[in-house]
């Protein structure tokens, strides 16, 4: 028996999926599968994806096929996420774009790619989400990154960061980023952060334009409890989940944090590896006079 039932899509706002769509289309109904689209999405497109509301997708579809680039990808993790319940439902990333590191392939590869999956040929990567619980008391969850950012004109971020109840350092940033290793390749690498591995399970801590001596980056274990307690000398911060602002923080706030593993499942065909993606993607080289004449594979 196949792997694949009904197919969930996610569509880039902007970028034309029209072809793509129309594939996938083609591939499910040979297969007599139905194909469900978000009613806002599908709506812009003259197709037979049936329209669905977001909880009707992600409680219908056996596989979300996202159609854009890493934002889209993202997207489609944070709907289908499960942080306390059932599995989570497994994106397939398709590119529509510029090379990314979530999107596993290709439009012209995506029937190949769908009866991969469909014969059980792939493998699931879980992916680590990290939540936040905010001064108003909802919840934010980002796959890539929670970040206090500096509000133009106003004075610095001034964040003190607690471990397991401790105090440790205390941080005067343009912005603190709090990454989970899919975002190690985004703000906080934009942020002089490291590299890590989808693989390891923990959070990144990391101070953008540090205006203080100490400007390094912590790395906390999956089980580490954090809190970010904006300091009196802080300016009015926007909270960036995943780069959407969803509020505003102020000094006397305290946003405590938490990474969430295996909240998300990517689908990977063995195609590239991460390393791969990351060295064309941030056209990672070395230094030239380390160079011995040998090009790296």
């Amino acid at each position: 028996m196949g792997a694949v039932g009904p197919v969930g899509l996610v569509l880039h706002p902007e970028r034309d999926s029209e072809f793509a769509v129309s594939t996938l289309l083609d591939w499910a109904q040979e297969r007599r599968l139905p194909v469900l689209g978000l009613a806002p999405e599908v709506a812009r497109l003259n197709c037979d994806a049936e329209p669905v509301t977001e909880a009707e997708l992600v409680r219908r579809a056996t596989l979300v096929v996202s159609l854009g680039g890493d934002g889209t990808v993202l997207r489609a993790l944070r709907l289908c996420q499960a942080l306390d319940g059932p599995t989570p439902v497994p994106v397939l990333g398709v590119n529509l774009g510029r090379l990314g590191f979530l999107a596993e392939v290709d439009v012209p590869e995506l029937p190949a790619a769908l009866t991969a999956i469909d014969e059980h040929r792939f493998v699931v990567e879980r992916r680590a989400a990290v939540r936040a619980a905010l001064p108003d008391g909802t919840m934010a969850v980002a796959f890539n990154d929670i970040a206090l950012v500096r509000v133009p004109g106003d004075r610095v971020a001034a964040v003190g960061v607690r471990v397991n109840g401790e105090s440790f350092v205390r941080y005067a940033a343009d912005a603190i980023v709090v990454a989970t290793p899919t975002g190690s390749t985004a703000y906080s690498f934009a942020a002089g952060g490291p590299i890590v591995s989808p693989s390891v399970e923990g959070l990144l801590v990391i101070p953008a334009a540090a205006h203080a001596t100490f400007n390094r980056a912590l790395l906390l274990a999956a089980d580490e409890h954090l809190v970010l307690d904006l300091l009196p000398s802080s300016g009015v911060l926007a909270v960036e989940v995943d780069g959407r602002v969803v509020c505003q923080v102020r000094p006397g706030d305290s946003i405590a944090l938490a990474l969430v593993p295996g909240a998300a499942h990517l689908l990977r065909l063995g195609t590239t590896s991460f390393y791969q993606r990351a060295r064309r993607k941030l056209r990672v080289m070395g230094s030239t006079e380390a160079d011995d004449g040998i090009s790296p594979g």
